[in-house]
C-alpha cells in the first residue's frame, strides 16, 4: 500500500513539475477580429503574462475577470505584467465574444479558441482556467476553477515571479 500511495504521489509531483515548465503550443487562435495568430506568438516576449480562459455562458469566468479588471491598474504599478483572456466558446458563439468585451470595456488583448484545439493543447477541461506564462515563455504556474477573492491569489504569484 505504501509503494502504491509513494508511487502515485511521485507521478502527481511529476506532473506539477512538467505543467510548470511547459513550453508554449504555437496552436492557432483568433483575436476578436477573426485574425489568426499563434498562442506562442500572442504572448509577449520577456514579460510576465496572465491568461484567463472563460466563456460567454460561464459566470464565474466572468466575475473572475471583472475583477481582475478592476484591480488591473493598481496591480501594474506593483508588477509589470500583461494580462489576456481567451474565450473557449464554440464556433456559433464567438461572436459574443467580442460583443460581452466591448460591453464590459476590455481594453485587454481578447482572443478565441472556437474549436478548443488550445484547451486540448494544454490538456484542460473546464474554465475558469489561469495560467502565468513567464519571460522566458513557459507556463509556471496554472489554475482552475475561481472562488471569489482568488484573483489576489493569481497577483501574489505573478509578483514571486516578477524579476
Amino acid at each position: 500500500m505504501k509503494k502504491v500511495v509513494f508511487s502515485l504521489m511521485l507521478a502527481l509531483v511529476s506532473m506539477a513539475s512538467f505543467a510548470q515548465t511547459q513550453e508554449l503550443p504555437n496552436t492557432k487562435i483568433r483575436d476578436i477580429n477573426g485574425k489568426q495568430v499563434s498562442f506562442n506568438e500572442a504572448v509577449e516576449k520577456g514579460k510576465l503574462t496572465l491568461v484567463s480562459f472563460w466563456a460567454t455562458w460561464c459566470i464565474p469566468c466572468k466575475q473572475e475577470i471583472k475583477n481582475i479588471k478592476d484591480k488591473l491598474d493598481g496591480w501594474k504599478k506593483e508588477v509589470d505584467f500583461n494580462f489576456m483572456t481567451i474565450s473557449v466558446d464554440d464556433s456559433r458563439s464567438t461572436a459574443m465574444v467580442k460583443t460581452y468585451a466591448k460591453s464590459q470595456g476590455w481594453t485587454f488583448p481578447t482572443y478565441t479558441d472556437p474549436n478548443s484545439d488550445l484547451k486540448r493543447s494544454l490538456n484542460f477541461q473546464n474554465v475558469p482556467f489561469s495560467i502565468i506564462v513567464d519571460q522566458n515563455g513557459k507556463i509556471v504556474y496554472q489554475h482552475s476553477g475561481y472562488e471569489e477573492g482568488g484573483e489576489d491569489e493569481l497577483f501574489e504569484k505573478l509578483k514571486t515571479l516578477n524579476k
